[in-house]
């Protein structure tokens, strides 16, 4: 089997990409390695290693590094294993998939594969979800912190944009009108696990065709606090100020431009957008059946 190591040299796990290099050395595997400066560059390296042959990548990196490697594979036969080295390895973590180096590999090489959707905003693929308004603005602001102190730095960020100001939106679901109304949160889920391992979208199943799509309209301190109480106790659907259903495609326009995001990763602003699934498009490896996984 060829494998290819895409790899964000600026993250780090355990003894970093030498260990990583020693673990593939003792599995017999000589990989094409591409190590990138920014998660951006991982899409062309993907693309170079497919143009190379490459059977199995191994993405080291976060999820916006996995977001990218997604985006590169989702349509092939290629698998995808991940090692994740970001900050909150959201697509690992809901997937079971180990944050030890030397395990990580076992499952990319000996694991089980699973063909999973990917949603597609406009043109760009994710794994995990997508939205816009509230969490697009925290992420972007957790951005310059996440270095020194974690997942910590969401929850700085999110504190700070509880009092965003909400803005107008019309949501088409499927050819039909969904929503029309004030909305300070559009989230799209693929997986249903956030920070922390709450569940967003207790539902969400990556393999079923659909997204789960949830508006939030909380606006203020007291309704937030209130939307965020029912989150965290796995039961989002039974706030006022939260509704929800499933779709295989998403049309959204605004009253006025929004910043949005991808998998964790912060975006420009947009005033339309257009989302759909492509079902079971991508080859991911996961660990074999029996072992923690969705």
């Amino acid at each position: 089997m060829n494998v290819a190591v895409v790899a964000h040299a600026a993250k780090t796990l355990d003894g970093g990409l030498p260990e990583l290099r020693r673990v593939l050395e003792t599995e017999g595997c000589t990989p094409l390695w591409h190590e990138v400066p920014k998660a951006k560059k991982a899409s062309e390296q993907v693309r170079r290693a497919l143009d190379d042959g490459a059977e199995l990548v191994f993405a080291w990196g976060g999820d916006g590094t996995v977001r990218r490697c997604i985006d590169a594979l989702a349509g092939t036969d290629v698998s995808l294993a991940v090692v994740p080295a970001g900050t909150a390895n959201l697509f690992a973590t809901n997937l079971g998939i180990p944050t030890d180096i030397k395990d990580a590999v076992g499952v990319g090489l000996r694991g089980g594969r699973r063909r999973l959707d990917v949603g597609r905003f406009e043109e760009e693929r994710f794994g995990v979800m997508a939205g816009a308004g509230f969490d697009a603005a925290m992420i972007r602001d957790a951005d310059h912190l996440k270095k020194r102190i974690g997942r910590a730095a969401y929850l700085w960020s999110g504190s700070r944009n509880l009092r965003g100001d909400g803005f107008g939106a019309q949501i088409e679901v499927d050819g039909t009108d969904w929503y029309e109304g004030r909305a300070t949160c559009i989230l799209l889920g693929n997986l249903g696990a956030i920070f922390g391992g709450v569940k967003l979208f207790p539902d969400a199943r990556p393999d079923d065709g659909l997204l789960e799509l949830g508006i939030v309209t909380a606006e203020g301190l007291l309704q937030w606090t209130r939307t965020l109480a029912r989150t965290t106790v796995g039961d989002p659907n039974r706030s006022p100020f939260v509704r929800v259903t499933k779709a295989s495609s998403v049309k959204v326009a605004l009253d006025r431009k929004v910043r949005y995001e991808l998998d964790g990763g912060d975006r420009s602003k947009v005033k339309c957008f257009k989302v759909d699934v492509e079902e079971r498009a991508l080859n991911v490896c996961v660990p074999q059946p029996g072992e923690e996984t969705i």
